[in-house]
């Protein structure tokens, strides 16, 4: 089974974390919640306060197969501070191993060097300084471009989980989620 970590910073955008972690384990993949200000609950942008599954600093990076970075400000911004977290990100796409962020956070993708010359997208008031980086931006809600996939923002948060379900399980367990779930 794929194992999965997707990390949260103080100001994560609730959605777009949350139905990650719900389409994935819906879909039969080991998905971990992990915190990355050293405390098991982390408060999202709008107050709501979740209890993560371990933090950064227990986990081994070498047991999961993608890493996951919702948005939210000043949820993205955190994340991008997290040395540990941007080191394991540059570890994970030099090997060619799976990463995903939506909404503001492909901003730190394309920061790192990791969109450029790729198709992406992100949330639209990002489209500008993502093109200056390089990027071919997409107003898709969901894009896989090779090892890295991105969403659009809130509202795309079921596309982005059903296109990381489909890249584990396939595009018929994605099909049956999206009908399971009333998404399609």
């Amino acid at each position: 089974m794929a194992k999965l970590a997707i990390f949260f910073g103080t100001g994560y955008e609730e959605i777009e974390a949350l139905t990650v972690v719900d389409v994935c384990r819906r879909g039969g993949l080991d998905i971990d919640m992990v915190s990355i200000t050293g405390e098991q609950a982390v408060t999202s942008s709008h107050g709501i306060q979740v209890t993560m599954d371990k933090l950064i600093s227990d986990i081994d990076f070498s047991e999961y197969d993608m890493l996951v970075l919702p948005g939210g400000i000043p949820g993205t911004p955190n994340l991008e501070a997290c040395d540990m977290l941007m080191a394991k990100l540059d570890e994970f796409y030099k090997a060619g191993k799976m990463i995903a962020a939506i909404c503001a956070a492909p901003s730190i993708f394309a920061h790192r060097g990791y969109l450029k010359g790729r198709k992406a997208c992100a949330f639209p008031s990002y489209e500008d300084e993502l093109k200056e980086l390089g990027v071919d931006y997409l107003a898709d809600k969901a894009h896989r471009d090779g090892t890295v996939i991105t969403g659009r923002g809130m509202g795309a948060a079921i596309d982005f989980s059903l296109l990381i379900l489909e890249h584990f399980k396939g595009s018929e367990a994605s099909e049956i989620m999206a009908k399971k779930v009333c998404f399609k």
